[in-house]
C-alpha cells in the first residue's frame, strides 16, 4: 500500500511536472508568436512611412522643379505698364514699363567677363563650386557674424539671391525659406551656371531705376554691359547690396568704398593684378548729371523718383516696373508749377544759388509740390530729399516744442548773455548774432529774435536726446546726433524733413502718416493693381505728437517771429502765417520754413554742389533765411492762395496754460526741487501739474564730496580739507603683499554734505596677528625662512654671487602686509666658485 501511494504521489508529481513544463513552453511559444507579429507589424509600417516620406519627397521634389520655368525671365507672365498719376487722377507723371528700367539680355556674352567675375567674387566667391546651397559659404558667414557680433556677411547664394528675386509669391515664412533652397538646388540641376548667372544679372536692382545689368550700364555709363571696365563693372558689382547707401550720386564716399572692397575681394581671389587694383580704385565715379535713365522725361520728376522710391520699398522692384500699378500720387501739378515760378522769380542768376522747396497739406500729410533742383536732366541729385544740410535756428522751434511736451511754459525766464555750457567732453561756448543781447528774457521773446544763448541753455535744460525724440516724433526721418549744439541747428536735415515738422505744428500736433507707407511723408493717395483689381488707399493716419494747446501756444509765438521777428519778409498780406528763419555761421545754408493753417512749406537756399558762403548774393549782403528763402516762401504762398482760392483761416487763439516757477536742482541724473539748501539751481516756469516732485537732498553749506579711494591717507585727508571736510577712519584688512595705508572705500562715494562733516574712509591696515613684512636683506637664509613660517608666507630661493647663505634681496620689498598666502623671493648668495691654477 505504501509502496502503491509512493507510486501514485510520483505519478501525480510528474504529471504536474509535465503540464508547468507545456504551460511554460506554450506561454513561450506564444511570447515568442507575439514578438513575431509585433515585429512584422513595425517592419510593415517603417516600410509604408518610407514609402510615403519617398512618394512626399518625389511629389515635392516635382511640385518644385515645375515652378523653375517660372524663374526664367524671358518666360515670365508678359508685363503689364504701370502709371503714376497726379493728385488729380488724371495727369501722367511717368509710365511704369518694365522695359523702362529693364533689359534682357539674351547671351551670357553678351556681358563682359570683368563684369561676371565682379559679381561672382562680390556675392558668391563658390558659385561655380556649390550645387545651390553653399554649406560653407553659410557656416563662414555664421562665424564671421560670431566674430563681429553683427551680421555682416550673408550665406545665399547667387542661385538663392536669385530665386529669391524671382519668387513670384511673397509671403515670409519658414516654409517659403524651405522652398527656395530646394528650388535652388532643382535650378541648379537643370541650369548651366551661365545661365542662373545671366537671370540673376538680368533681375537684380541697381539704383536710379536701374533694373538689369544692361539697363544699370546704360544708366550709368551710357553704354551696354559687353563694354563695362574694371572700376565701372566693380561700382556696379557692389550696388545690389544697398542700392541706395551705394549710390555714386547720393554718397559718393560710400559708393568708393564699396567699389574698393570688391576690387580687394577680386584681387585676394587672383583675378586682377595690385596694379589693376590701384588703377581702378583710383578711376573718378561717374558724375551725377551724368546718371539717368535713358528717356526719363515728364513734369515734377524729382518727385517722382521719390514716389518711385516709395513704391519698390513698399513692393519691389520686379512688381513696380511693368506689375501694372495704377499709383496716384499727391502732387499738385498747378502748385508745382507756382514753386518752380516762385524760385524763378527770386533766384534770377544763373550761376547764383539754387533752392529746395517742399509743401504739405498739414491735414493730410500729403506733399503738394516738391522742387528738387532746377535740371533733372543735369543732374537727379533731389535737393529736397537728399541735401542733409544744417537748418541752423529753424531747428529751434524744435527745441521749444521738445520743452513744451516736457511741461516748460515760455514763460521761463532766461539770461541772455554769452554761456559756456558743459557737454561732458568740452566746454561749449555760445554766443548771439553780432554780439547782441537781451539780458533777462522769456523763451518766447528769445525766439522771436532768435536769441542763440538763450536756447543753448534750454537745450541744456531739456536735454539733447529728448530733442532727437521730439523731432522723430514730429517727422523728421534723418539720423540725429544728440549733441548739444542741436538746439541751434548744426545737424543735417533736408527740407521735407522739416516741412513735415512744421506741418505737424500747423495740424495742432498731429503728425499725419499714411495707412500704406506708415511713418514715411505721404506722396501717394492710392494703389490699383491692374491684375488683380485690388486697390490699396493710403489714407491718411493721424499720430499726437503735442497737445493741442501746446501746439497752439508754438504756433502763437512762432507767428510773432513772421510779424515783427526775423521772418517779416514772409508776412502775408491779410492771412496769418508762422514760421521761423535758419542760417548757419558761414551763411553756407539759409532757410525759412512756415505754415498756414492749410499748407506748410519749407525753403532752403544754397550751393548744391559745396558749402559755399552766400556773403554777396543778396543786394551785396549776406544771405540769411530772413532775405532770399523768406522771399521766395512769400511768393510761393501768395500765388497759391489765389491758386487755390483758399478762404483765409485763422490760427486757433492762443491758449492760457497757468504756470507756476519751481525753483530746480540737477541731481543724480534728474532734476529735482530745491529743499532750500541746493547750490546752483535756477527757476523753471512749469504748467500746472508739471515738473519734477522729487525734493532733492540738499545740506546746509553744501559742498561737492571728492572722489578720493585709492589715494593714501594723507592725500584723501588733503583733498577733503580743501572743502572743507573731516573723516573718519575705519581699518580694514590689507590683501597680504599690499602696502596698508590706502583708502579701500568711502561713504558716501559722491554727491555732497555740509562744510565740516565727515566723510568716511575704509582705510587699509595689516593683520595685527602678522604685521608688515620686514627686512630680511642681511640676515641668514635659515633666520629668514623661519621668520617667514611664523608669517605663515610661502618662501622660494633664488641664488645669486654673494656671501654664501645670507639674503642677498627679496621680493616684495619690506613695508607690504605679511600674512597667509604672501608669496616672498628670497634672493640668497652663494660662494664664486675658486678658478683652477
Amino acid at each position: 500500500m505504501r509502496e502503491a501511494a509512493i507510486r501514485s504521489s510520483s505519478a501525480v508529481f510528474l504529471t504536474a511536472r509535465l503540464s508547468v513544463l507545456r504551460l511554460r513552453r506554450s506561454t513561450k511559444v506564444s511570447r515568442k508568436r507575439g514578438r513575431i507579429r509585433k515585429l512584422r507589424l513595425l517592419a510593415v509600417l517603417t516600410v509604408l512611412v518610407v514609402l510615403s516620406g519617398m512618394a512626399f519627397s518625389f511629389g515635392l521634389v516635382r511640385a518644385v522643379a515645375s515652378e523653375i520655368p517660372e524663374l526664367d525671365p524671358a518666360a515670365q507672365r508678359t508685363q503689364v505698364d504701370g502709371v503714376v498719376y497726379a493728385s488729380n487722377g488724371e495727369s501722367v507723371l511717368t509710365v511704369l514699363r518694365g522695359d523702362e528700367s529693364r533689359v534682357l539680355l539674351k547671351n551670357i556674352r553678351s556681358i563682359s567677363p570683368i563684369m561676371r567675375q565682379a559679381i561672382v567674387s562680390d556675392e558668391d566667391r563658390r558659385f561655380y563650386e556649390h550645387n545651390g546651397v553653399d554649406t560653407r559659404g553659410i557656416a563662414r558667414a555664421l562665424w564671421q557674424d560670431i566674430q563681429s557680433q553683427a551680421v555682416v556677411e550673408g550665406g545665399s547664394t547667387i542661385t538663392q539671391q536669385f530665386v529669391k528675386n524671382a519668387y513670384v509669391r511673397n509671403e515670409k515664412t519658414l516654409a517659403r525659406k524651405v522652398r527656395e533652397a530646394a528650388l535652388a538646388w532643382q535650378l541648379e540641376q537643370r541650369w548651366p551656371k551661365d545661365r542662373i548667372l545671366l537671370a540673376y544679372l538680368n533681375t537684380i536692382y541697381f539704383g536710379n531705376d536701374a533694373y538689369g545689368i544692361q539697363q544699370a550700364a546704360r544708366t550709368y555709363f551710357d553704354k551696354g554691359a559687353k563694354k563695362l571696365t574694371l572700376p565701372e563693372a566693380a561700382l556696379l558689382a557692389g550696388l545690389p547690396a544697398d542700392p541706395s547707401l551705394y549710390d555714386p550720386t547720393q554718397h559718393p564716399r560710400a559708393a568708393k568704398q564699396r567699389r574698393h572692397y570688391v576690387l580687394r575681394t577680386m584681387f585676394e581671389q587672383g583675378k586682377i593684378t595690385a596694379r589693376q587694383l590701384q588703377t581702378a580704385s583710383d578711376a573718378p565715379l561717374p558724375k551725377a548729371e551724368d546718371v539717368r535713365l535713358p528717356g526719363t522725361q515728364g513734369p515734377a520728376q524729382y518727385f517722382v523718383n521719390y514716389v518711385k522710391d516709395q513704391l519698390i520699398a513698399q513692393y519691389g522692384a520686379g512688381r513696380v516696373f511693368g506689375g501694372g500699378l495704377k499709383v496716384t500720387s499727391t502732387i499738385d501739378l498747378e502748385l508745382q508749377e507756382t514753386a518752380r515760378k516762385a524760385i524763378d522769380s527770386i533766384l534770377k542768376t544763373p550761376n547764383g544759388p539754387s533752392a529746395a522747396l517742399v509743401a504739405i497739406d498739414p491735414r493730410t500729410g500729403a506733399v503738394k509740390a516738391m522742387v528738387g533742383g532746377s535740371n533733372f536732366r543735369e543732374s537727379q541729385f533731389n535737393l529736397a530729399t537728399q541735401a542733409e544740410r544744417q537748418p541752423g535756428s529753424s531747428f529751434k522751434p524744435i527745441v521749444l516744442a521738445s520743452a513744451l511736451r516736457q511741461g516748460i511754459s515760455p514763460q521761463t525766464i532766461f539770461e541772455s548773455k554769452p554761456v559756456e555750457i558743459d557737454a561732458g567732453d568740452r566746454i561749449w561756448r555760445v554766443t548771439n548774432y553780432e554780439n547782441e543781447y537781451l539780458g533777462r528774457v522769456d523763451l518766447a521773446r528769445a525766439m522771436v529774435s532768435s536769441d542763440n544763448a538763450v536756447y543753448a541753455q534750454l537745450t541744456k535744460l531739456v536735454g539733447p536726446k529728448e530733442i532727437v525724440k521730439t523731432a522723430h516724433a514730429l517727422g523728421i526721418r534723418s539720423e540725429l546726433d544728440p549733441y548739444f549744439s542741436i538746439g541751434l541747428g548744426a545737424v543735417a536735415v533736408n527740407p521735407l524733413d522739416m516741412t513735415r515738422a512744421y506741418a505737424t505744428f500747423a495740424n495742432r500736433g498731429i503728425r499725419v502718416d499714411g495707412a500704406l507707407t506708415k511713418d514715411r511723408p505721404r506722396v501717394i493717395e492710392r494703389v490699383e493693381f491692374a491684375r488683380t483689381g485690388r486697390v490699396s488707399e493710403n489714407r491718411p493716419m493721424g499720430k499726437a505728437t503735442m497737445t493741442t494747446a501746446q501746439a497752439d501756444l508754438l504756433t502763437s509765438i512762432l507767428g510773432r517771429v513772421v510779424r515783427s521777428g526775423t521772418g517779416k519778409r514772409a508776412a502775408l498780406v491779410g492771412r496769418p502765417a508762422a514760421g521761423k528763419t535758419g542760417t548757419t555761421d558761414n551763411y553756407g545754408d539759409a532757410w525759412f520754413v512756415g505754415y498756414t493753417p492749410q499748407l506748410a512749406v519749407a525753403v532752403w537756399v544754397g550751393y548744391p554742389d559745396e558749402l559755399k558762403p552766400m556773403l554777396t548774393e543778396f543786394g551785396g549782403k549776406p544771405v540769411a533765411g530772413g532775405t532770399l528763402p523768406a522771399l521766395i516762401w512769400k511768393s510761393f504762398m501768395t500765388r497759391a492762395d489765389k491758386q487755390l482760392k483758399l478762404d483765409p483761416e485763422q490760427f486757433p487763439a492762443t491758449p492760457y496754460i497757468a504756470a507756476q516757477e519751481k525753483r530746480i536742482v540737477w541731481r543724480k541724473g534728474s532734476y529735482k526741487l530745491d529743499n532750500g539748501y541746493c547750490p546752483g539751481t535756477r527757476a523753471v516756469a512749469y504748467f500746472a501739474g508739471r515738473g519734477p516732485s522729487a525734493q532733492a537732498k540738499c545740506y546746509p553749506n553744501e559742498v561737492g564730496v571728492p572722489f578720493v579711494v585709492g589715494k593714501s591717507v594723507a592725500s584723501a585727508n588733503a583733498a577733503l580739507a580743501e572743502k572743507p571736510l573731516g573723516s573718519e577712519l575705519i581699518g580694514v584688512p590689507a590683501k597680504p603683499g599690499t602696502r596698508p595705508g590706502f583708502v579701500l572705500k568711502q561713504e558716501p562715494r559722491t554727491g555732497f554734505l555740509s562744510a565740516k562733516d565727515n566723510v568716511r574712509l575704509y582705510v587699509t591696515r595689516p593683520d595685527p596677528r602678522y604685521g608688515l613684512l620686514p627686512n630680511l636683506v642681511g640676515s641668514s637664509a635659515t633666520a629668514a625662512r623661519a621668520r617667514l613660517k611664523t608669517l605663515r608666507a610661502k618662501t622660494k630661493i633664488r641664488y645669486a654671487t654673494g656671501v654664501a647663505g645670507t639674503v642677498l634681496d627679496q621680493n616684495p620689498q619690506p613695508g607690504v602686509a605679511a600674512g597667509s598666502g604672501l608669496k616672498v623671493t628670497l634672493v640668497v648668495g652663494r660662494a664664486t666658485p675658486t678658478a683652477s691654477p
